[in-house]
C-alpha cells in the first residue's frame, strides 16, 4: 500500500513535468490529422484567436507569459481592486435602471434587494418634476440615488438637494451620483454643453456632501457605437483626463477632482475580456493619478452596465443568460457597482417580472455563487493577467492618439472618434454576416413560431451624436422583411430541403440549411416534395459524395418542378446549381439576395 505524504498533495509527483514543448508536438499531431502541415509557435498560433484592438488569445498560458506585478488589492495600481476587502462585505452595489417610474416600482426594487437606483431623468426619462413623486417613500439616506439628466443636470441636481433638505437627510449619509457628463452626452447627441455648472456642482458635492460624486464619465455611448474594448477604455480615459483638467481650473484639487469621478462600462458575455477591461481600466486611471501627483487618490470607481448592444429582440429570453456571464464578469472583475439590463431592454420599458429577474441575478451571484467572498477572484490566472497587460496597453496607446489630436472634446467635433468607431464595427460585423460571432435565438438557432412578449415603449434616447448598433440589426432587418410578408399574404417565404440519400449523410447539411434560412427569417420545408412544399426556391443537402453522382440530376428535377434557383449546403459547383452555402458565408448577404428573388420587401 502506498502512503501518501504528509501534506496529501503531492499525487502526481512520480510523474515528470510535461513541457510546453512536448504539448506543442501533441498539437502538431491533431493538425497533422486535419491536413495541416505546422510546427512549433506555428501549431500553437494556429490554434489562436484574433480579437479587436490587434489582440491575440492563445490557446495556452503559462508561466512564462509574464505580466506586470498588479499589486495588492486597495493599492496603487489598483489592478486588483480599488479596495482591500473588495466586495467582500456585501457584494457589488447591485444598482437597477429606470427610465420611467411606475407608482411602486421603485420601492419594489429596493424591498427586494436593490441597493441604489440609476434614474434616466429630464428628456427622454423620468420628469425632473416628478423626481418627487418617483422617491417618494425612499430612503435617500440609505439608498444612494445616481441621476442621468444630459443637459438637465443642474435642474435634476437641484430638485435632488431640495429633496435632501426637505426629509432631513444628513449631508454626509448622501451617497451616489448627480451624473453630470458633458462630454458623454456630446457624443449622444452632439451638442456641447457648458462645464461651468458642473464645476460649480463638483465643488459643492466636494464641500458639503462627502459621499456624493457629482460626475459620470460613461464610456457607454463608445460601446454602443461600436467600439472595441480599447477604443472604449481609451475615449474613458481621456474624458476623464477632459474632466480633471476643467475641475483643477475651476479650482478643484487633483484629490478633489479625482473624488468626483464614477466611470461607467459595459459589461458584455465575452467574459474575460470584460474582467481584463475592468482591471486594466483602474490600472490606467491609476496612471493617470500618479502622473496628475495624486497617486494614492486613484482607485477608480466603476459602474458596469450589461451592454445593450449584445440584446437581442428576436429569442428575448436567451439575454438573460447574456446578462448572467456578463454580471459574473463584472464581479469577478471588481465593479463597484453593477447593473443587469432587463431582457426585455430592447423591446421596450421593462415589466415588473423583467427587473426582478435582472435585480435577482445579482442576488444569486453574490448570496447563492459566493462570488463576492474572494478578493480578485480572477487574480494570478495568467491568461487574466496577461490579457489585462496587453488591454491596458491598447487602451493606453488608443488614448494617447486622442490626446494628440488635441483631446476627447476635439475628436468628437472632428468627427475623426465616429470614424475609429465605425472601422471597427464594419469590421465585426463582417463576423457577424458571416456568423463567425454568433447571436443565438438570432442567427443559430432561430424560431420562426415564437411570439416575442410586447412591450410599452420606451422614450426615445438622446440621439443626434454617435450611432446606436447592436448585433442583430443586420438580422433583425430580414426578420422585420419575414414579418411584414407574413401579415400582408399569411404566409412565410420559403425554401425547400432537397435531401439526397439516407439520413446519415443529409442531417447535418440540412440542419445548417435550416438554420440558415430562418435567421433570415425563411421557412424551410423537409416533407414532401418540392410542388407540395410552395417553395420557389430549393437546397441541396447531403454528404460530398452523393453530391458527385447526384446533385446534377436532382438539381435538374428541382428547376423542372419550378425551383427559380437552387442552393447547394457545402462547397462544390454543378451543373443546375446556382450557389452555395456554407459554414463562413456571407449569410446577410445570401438572405438578403434570397428575399429579393422571393419578392420580399
Amino acid at each position: 500500500m502506498t502512503v501518501l505524504p504528509d501534506d496529501g498533495l503531492s499525487l502526481a509527483a512520480e510523474f515528470p513535468d510535461a513541457t510546453h514543448e512536448q504539448w506543442q508536438h501533441l498539437v502538431e499531431g491533431v493538425l497533422r490529422k486535419s491536413g495541416r502541415e505546422v510546427s512549433g509557435e506555428a501549431a500553437e498560433d494556429a490554434l489562436s484567436t484574433t480579437l479587436e484592438d490587434g489582440l491575440r488569445t492563445r490557446p495556452l498560458y503559462t508561466a512564462r507569459d509574464t505580466a506586470p506585478d498588479p499589486g495588492l488589492p486597495g493599492f496603487a495600481p489598483f489592478v486588483r481592486g480599488g479596495r482591500p476587502e473588495g466586495g467582500t462585505a456585501g457584494g457589488w452595489d447591485i444598482r437597477q435602471r429606470h427610465a420611467a417610474a411606475p407608482d411602486g416600482a421603485l420601492l419594489a426594487d429596493l424591498e427586494n434587494g436593490v441597493t441604489s437606483l440609476w434614474l434616466l431623468t429630464g428628456e427622454g426619462g423620468i420628469p425632473v418634476s416628478g423626481l418627487a413623486r418617483a422617491l417618494d417613500g425612499v430612503y435617500l439616506d440609505l439608498a444612494p440615488v445616481v441621476l442621468d439628466a444630459g443637459r438637465e443636470v443642474t435642474e435634476a441636481a437641484a430638485e435632488l438637494f431640495r429633496l435632501y433638505d426637505e426629509k432631513g437627510v444628513d449631508p454626509g449619509a448622501v451617497r451616489g451620483n448627480l451624473g453630470a457628463d458633458p462630454l458623454g452626452f456630446e457624443a449622444r447627441t452632439g451638442a456641447a454643453l457648458d462645464f461651468a455648472p458642473v464645476a460649480a456642482l463638483a465643488r459643492r458635492c466636494a464641500e458639503e456632501f462627502p459621499g456624493l460624486r457629482a460626475l459620470t464619465v460613461d464610456a457607454l455611448p463608445y460601446h454602443e457605437a461600436g467600439g472595441s474594448a480599447g477604443q472604449e477604455l481609451g475615449a474613458s480615459l481621456a474624458t476623464g483626463v477632459a474632466c480633471l483638467r476643467e475641475l483643477t481650473e475651476a479650482g478643484m484639487s487633483v484629490e478633489q477632482a479625482l473624488g468626483q469621478l464614477e466611470f461607467r462600462y459595459a459589461a458584455t458575455a465575452d467574459q474575460f475580456l470584460t474582467i481584463a477591461k475592468l482591471r486594466a481600466a483602474r490600472r490606467l486611471w491609476a496612471r493617470v493619478a500618479e502622473v496628475s501627483g495624486a497617486a494614492d487618490a486613484g482607485a477608480q470607481v466603476q459602474h458596469a452596465v450589461t451592454s445593450p448592444v449584445m440584446m437581442s429582440r428576436r429569442d428575448p429570453w436567451v439575454n438573460m443568460l447574456r446578462t448572467t456571464v456578463a454580471t459574473l464578469a463584472a464581479g469577478v472583475g471588481g465593479a463597484d457597482s453593477v447593473t443587469v439590463l432587463p431582457f426585455d431592454h430592447a423591446l421596450g420599458l421593462p415589466d415588473a417580472f423583467a427587473r426582478r429577474i435582472a435585480r435577482n441575478t445579482s442576488t444569486i451571484l453574490v448570496e447563492e455563487s459566493h462570488l463576492a467572498r474572494v478578493v480578485d477572484p480572477a487574480g494570478g490566472s495568467w491568461y487574466v493577467e496577461r490579457l489585462t497587460d496587453e488591454l491596458a496597453h491598447a487602451g493606453w496607446e488608443y488614448f494617447r492618439s486622442i490626446e494628440r489630436d488635441g483631446g476627447q472634446a476635439a475628436v468628437l467635433r472632428s468627427g475623426r472618434l465616429r470614424t475609429d468607431l465605425a472601422t471597427t464595427w464594419a469590421e465585426r460585423s463582417k463576423k457577424l454576416a458571416r456568423r463567425r460571432e454568433p447571436v443565438t435565438g438570432v442567427s443559430e438557432f432561430p424560431n420562426l413560431a415564437e411570439k416575442a412578449p410586447v412591450r410599452e415603449a420606451a422614450p426615445e434616447p438622446p440621439s443626434g451624436g454617435l450611432p446606436r448598433v447592436r448585433r442583430d440589426e443586420a438580422f433583425e432587418e430580414l426578420r422585420a422583411r419575414s414579418d411584414a410578408h407574413l401579415a400582408a399574404t399569411g404566409a412565410r417565404p420559403r425554401i425547400y430541403l432537397a435531401t439526397i440519400g439516407p439520413a446519415g449523410a443529409y442531417t447535418a447539411r440540412a440542419g445548417f440549411a435550416a438554420n440558415l434560412f430562418q435567421a433570415g427569417g425563411i421557412e424551410t420545408v423537409a416533407e414532401g416534395g418540392f410542388e407540395e412544399s410552395g417553395a420557389a426556391e430549393a437546397v441541396l443537402c447531403s454528404s460530398d459524395a452523393l453530391y458527385a453522382d447526384q446533385a446534377v440530376s436532382t438539381a435538374r428535377s428541382l428547376k423542372a418542378a419550378g425551383a427559380r434557383h437552387v442552393f447547394l449546403a457545402g462547397r462544390g459547383e454543378y451543373a443546375g446549381v446556382d450557389g452555395c452555402v456554407f459554414a463562413g458565408c456571407d449569410a446577410v448577404a445570401v438572405l438578403s439576395e434570397t428575399l429579393d428573388r422571393m419578392g420580399v420587401s
